[in-house]
């Protein structure tokens, strides 16, 4: 609880409203989310996790009719203000979806690909960028001998940790996972979750989970959404153990959801 409070704020939710056409998805979101913690995000299917998460990156822009009032901060700063560099927001505000989704090409490349396309062009600064982020994935000594070989070789839960060393190859600061471990094994889902309790030293993570144990293992902090409104956020320990509202106290223990 203590060190809930303590840590800073480094995305803030204020009176945030999300709709799709006539469709409101989100309904007055109230959130801070602190520096280098891992929030995770649960509800039931359709409850405005996802679109609350997709919301941080403004990934819901893409969406056709997609309309939002309110204000949401990153650092203090409004990321729906007019003229917010989107290039910027989403290469310091990364996301790694449900289903891996590796580019088609080497390894090497998929991780190099964001550095070039800032302006990286140097040979050995690639090489270093590609081995410290695999380093910082736990993939390297996984992938050392196939960096030219296709990503689309490797398995599942490698080719999701490759996502993860994509994003940290371009220095964000957040990383945003939406259900990173759904499509995996046990064991590859372990591996993930070992890696991001190792990341969260460095970065501030926001993760959508339906796995309530894998919240309770991963994540300091628990948003519980339904029917698109913030129904509790607090401490996961505290929510989990001694919830304050009987909706979270009913999905928490599989009366619904």
């Amino acid at each position: 609880m203590d060190e809930f409070k303590e840590k800073a704020t480094k995305i803030a939710a204020v009176a945030f409203n999300l709709f799709y056409g006539d469709f409101q998805a989100l309904y007055q979101i109230e959130m801070k989310i602190p520096v280098n913690a891992i929030t995770a995000l649960i509800g039931p299917s359709g409850c405005g996790k996802t679109s609350f998460l997709r919301s941080l990156n403004r990934m819901n822009d893409l969406i056709h009719g997609v309309k939002i009032s309110g204000q949401l901060y990153l650092d203090g700063e409004d990321i729906y203000k007019e003229k917010t560099d989107l290039i910027g927001l989403r290469k310091n505000v990364g996301m790694v979806f449900q289903k891996p989704n590796p580019f088609p090409m080497s390894v090497y490349d998929n991780i190099a690909y964001g550095p070039r396309i800032h302006g990286i062009k140097e040979r050995r600064r690639l090489n270093a960028i590609v081995e410290q982020s695999l380093q910082q994935a736990a993939l390297w000594d996984e992938v050392k001998d196939r960096l030219y070989q296709s990503a689309l070789s490797l398995s599942g839960g490698q080719q999701q940790r490759l996502c993860i060393a994509r994003l940290l190859a371009v220095e964000p600061e957040v990383l945003l996972m939406d259900e990173p471990c759904s499509a995996l094994d046990p064991i590859s889902t372990g591996k993930i979750e070992e890696l991001i309790l190792e990341l969260k030293n460095n970065y501030t993570i926001i993760m959508v989970t339906h796995n309530l144990q894998q919240a309770a293992r991963v994540s300091q902090v628990l948003g519980f959404f339904l029917l698109g409104r913030l129904v509790e956020y607090g401490p996961t320990e505290k929510i989990m153990t001694n919830p304050g509202q009987k909706k979270t106290e009913n999905y928490l223990t599989g009366r619904f959801g």
